[in-house]
């Protein structure tokens, strides 16, 4: 099963490394996904600091479609709103959108995402 590997776990990987034993076993395993709204917030920051390479690597990976569905996104801003979860984006709705249309995992350090593995049927890497 493809692992969307959020941002969180990016950064962290390209900054200290200290929690990338399971990245890089993700990576070996070649399961590793990405969609245009990760590298968007990744991208700029690296091209700034001129890591070319690493920027070049990140647009090699395998990336999922976008097919944002507005009304699914209100209706899971809603869901939330609902059971007290407040303070989640829209762009952590768009990931858990994206990782649900193509059967993916989420893999994030972002709590977040755990907040809404129940509400929302998420399936979190392990």
């Amino acid at each position: 099963m493809a692992v969307l590997v959020d941002t969180s776990v990016w950064i962290d990987y390209f900054r200290s490394g200290r929690q990338s034993e399971k990245l890089d076993f993700l990576i070996d395993e070649n399961i590793v996904v990405v969609n245009e709204l990760i590298l968007t917030e990744l991208v700029p920051f690296l091209k700034v600091r001129r890591q070319n390479r690493v920027v070049d690597l990140l647009y090699s990976i395998t990336r999922l479609q976008l097919a944002i569905d507005w009304a699914e996104i209100m209706d899971f801003q809603l869901k939330c709103l609902k059971s007290g979860i407040n303070g989640i984006g829209i762009s952590d709705l768009i990931i858990v959108q994206n990782a649900r249309q193509h059967g993916s995992e989420i893999y994030s350090f972002d709590s977040h995402f755990k907040q809404l593995e129940k509400l929302l049927s998420l399936k979190l890497t392990a």
